[in-house]
This record gives structure tokens, sequence and C-alpha cells, in this order.
């Protein structure tokens, strides 16, 4: 697993794929609590014919450190990444907060963004009345039973528990520290009132049973985009686990061209 040093952390990462000098690279970005490993099926599917890159951001998975007190700060790590690996324009593809990471850099970098993608993504974050009084009670709950609350919640009813469980567990090795941070960092995130400025083709994936960020969210999100286009999968929050090979078909049509709105 190649590491890349950054500003106190070691970033872990993979770069697969071919190295085709008329391609765009795909970097997949994962959310909070998450790891690079929530794109396995997306990886193996698109590395056959893109150059791919992912990463665990910092705290998280098998990557160092902590410090990251804005989701700028987050954005700053992953360009720093495609700086290192020499990429120029690419096409960030965010999960949840992996999505807020892609739309501040869309903000920040329009030159290097070709277009992108957001998953079960908003552009401010507004907590639904039940996860908002979750996190309220966080500080006076054993910190694996707060992670294992908010996980259990994020996917649709009927998914496998022992998927579930796996996925608390590694959300739960996160340092309590990054997790609770990285929480202020997303309750502060606000681009709403500037997504008018990111004008590349952008595609919108949401499940329909999100409750951490439901779908109302992101469609007031969504109008304020001049050029996006949305699909809506049968699935709680955890889109690229709970319904992978429909998330990688999205992607698949979205990648392939399609139409640009004026």
């Amino acid at each position: 697993m190649p590491q890349f040093a950054v500003d106190g952390a070691e970033l872990t990462y993979d770069d697969e794929g071919p190295r085709d000098p008329e391609g765009v690279p795909l970097v997949f970005i994962h959310g909070w609590t998450a790891n690079r490993h929530r794109w396995d099926h997306q990886m193996e599917h698109f590395a056959a014919g893109h150059r791919v890159i992912r990463l665990d951001l910092r705290g998280h998975g098998d990557s160092t450190g902590i410090g990251a007190r804005a989701i700028a700060d987050l954005a700053g790590d992953v360009m720093a990444l495609l700086d290192h690996l020499e990429v120029d324009r690419f096409i960030p593809i965010g999960h949840s907060m992996g999505g807020m990471i892609a739309q501040t850099i869309a903000l920040t970098h329009p030159e290097r963004v070709e277009r992108m993608v957001l998953v079960n993504s908003i552009s401010r974050m507004a907590y639904s009345r039940g996860r908002g009084l979750l996190m309220a009670a966080s500080t006076r709950v054993p910190f694996k039973l707060f992670v294992a609350a908010n996980i259990q919640r994020a996917f649709a009813p009927g998914h496998p528990r022992h998927e579930i469980k796996e996925y608390i567990r590694a959300s739960a090795a996160t340092p309590r520290e990054v997790v609770m941070t990285l929480y202020d960092a997303m309750r502060a995130f606000d681009v709403l009132d500037r997504v008018g400025e990111i004008r590349v083709p952008t595609l919108m994936v949401h499940g329909y049973h999100d409750i951490q960020l439901p779908v109302h969210q992101m469609l007031r999100m969504a109008k304020g985009y001049p050029d996006a286009v949305i699909r809506i999968i049968d699935a709680g929050h955890e889109l690229p686990v709970e319904k992978p090979k429909e998330l990688t078909a999205a992607l698949d049509w979205f990648l392939s061209g399609p139409p640009s709105r004026p």
C-alpha cells in the first residue's frame, strides 16, 4: 500500500488502471468514519479501463494523522496527493462527506475538475431531528455505542446484519478526535449559495431511504447546479456498499458522456 506524507499525516492510497495520456483519472473520496474500501466494487470495475485513485482520508482506515478542522483541510490533502501523483484534470467522486470535499475542490480548483459525482451528499449540512438528537447525545454515551447507532441508521431496512456489524467495527476504529472534529466540520459546511459557480457536468446519486441526508436536501442542492443530473436508487445512505452494481451502472452511464445541459 503506497503512502504519501502531508502535513503530519501519512495517507494510504491506491492508484490503479492504465495511464492513458488522453484519459481523465477517477478519484474516489469516502465519507465520515469510512475508508477507501467503500469503493471496492467501483475500483475493480473501472480500473480495467481508467486510471482510478482512492485514498483513506487522514485518521481513517490505514491513514494516520489528525488535525483537520474543516472540509477544506481534507480537500487540501486530496489535492496534495494528486499533485504528488502528477494528476492535472480529474473526476472527483465523493460519498457523503467525500461529496463535500469534492464540491470544495470544484470551487477552489475549477480548472482541475472535468466533471463530478456526488453520492448521498449535500451542499449545506442540515441534520434530521433524529440524527440531531443522536449527535447531541454523543458526549453522554460510550463512543462505540454512538458510532454503532450512526452506522446502523445509515443502512436501509433489511440490509444483512453481519455486514452492518463489520462496517460498525471499521468505523469504531476511527479515532474519537477525528470523528468528533469532522462532525463539527460537516456541521459548519455550507456552500449552498455557491453551487451555481460549479459549472461542470455533475451527477447526483442518492439513496431513496437515506435518513442521514434525506433526498429532499439533495434536491434543494440540485436546483442550484447549472448542469446536474439525478439518479435515485432504492437504498439508504451507504449506497456504494448497499447497491454497488446499481451505483456502478449509474457512474458508467454518466462517464460515457450524457448530454450536457446549456
